[in-house]
């Protein structure tokens, strides 16, 4: 898995298989890593994205997805999926696939 924080258009973020989602009554969640024992809390938009961060969606896949399944989702949507990635990649939680795809 690549870390690096730049990220293309054409970059399909993976989420760290190791990293435990934990998923609350009020669809929130907590991302969990068992190798530093750091927790990342994440509101329910953040967890449809990461529910969707398996290597073959670009973040303009996952706006499109989020606009079909959300209403009224902001013009600036798409930059905070990409700050969204960023800051899980900058943790360790998420990379790139190393295998073209």
């Amino acid at each position: 898995m690549r870390t690096n924080i730049e990220m293309s258009s054409n970059d399909k973020p993976l989420a760290n298989p190791s990293i435990v989602l934990r998923e609350e009554f009020d669809d929130w969640a907590v991302l969990f890593d068992p190798d530093t024992g750091k927790a990342f809390g994440i509101n329910p938009v953040s967890v449809f994205v990461w529910k969707r961060l398996d290597g073959s969606h670009t973040v303009n896949d996952l706006l499109a997805e989020l606009r079909q399944s959300y209403n009224n989702v902001p013009d600036l949507a798409g930059q905070h999926i990409a700050d969204f990635i960023q800051e899980l990649i900058k943790r360790g939680y998420a990379g790139y696939s190393l295998t073209p795809g």
